[in-house]
């Protein structure tokens, strides 16, 4: 499919000399003579290089095609992990590579989507939000329900984020996969 240097976004797949190549950050910039540009970082999907390069508005790109698949995470081996389609029981092995740090998320029976270029695993989309339990933060104080302020906690996966000061542990909370912050406690 082909679109305009200015479409090109965050997140695009192209085509781009035999390679594919993920859009990292894409800025819009206009200048007075030489017209409107998008400035863009890319990241090459199997060699893992990256470069910077201008697409004007009048260029012409070829957009990779992706294809979502939801697929249901069975567990973690060595170097990656297991997934299956839950129409087809069709199991899959995904390099680490290509979950990176947000394997810390996974937990078993979690459906994910999954991109697929030419039956290649590209990335994996996690759930906006999942649920973890609080395993280590400082004792909630008296009168410090009501404060914006927030204290550190490691979470059942390990990761570590800040949650407000009425938080214990043994607490659920929710929290956000991109940006992994806190949300809200959740309900029981």
């Amino acid at each position: 499919m082909k679109i305009n240097g200015n479409q090109v976004r965050k997140g695009t797949l192209l085509l781009i000399d035999g390679g594919l190549w993920r859009v990292t950050k894409s800025e819009a910039t206009k200048t007075g003579k030489s017209g409107a540009y998008n400035q863009v970082e890319m990241k090459n999907i199997t060699t893992g290089t990256k470069k910077n390069t201008r697409f004007r508005a009048s260029e012409t790109l070829d957009r990779a095609h992706v294809e979502e698949r939801k697929m249901t995470f069975l567990y973690a081996t060595d170097s990656g992990i297991v997934l299956m389609d839950p129409n087809t029981f069709d199991q899959i092995d995904v390099s680490s590579d290509v979950i990176g740090d947000d394997a810390v998320f996974l937990d078993d029976g979690m459906e994910v989507g999954v991109e697929f270029h030419e039956e290649d695993a590209l990335s994996i989309v996690l759930p906006s939000n999942v649920t973890l339990t609080i395993d280590e933060t400082e004792p909630a104080l008296k009168g410090q329900t009501v404060s914006s302020s927030f204290k550190p906690a490691i979470l059942s996966n390990g990761l570590r984020t800040m949650v407000p000061q009425f938080i214990n542990v043994g607490d659920d909370i929710i929290v956000e996969t991109e940006e992994r912050t806190y949300v809200k406690r959740a309900e029981k």
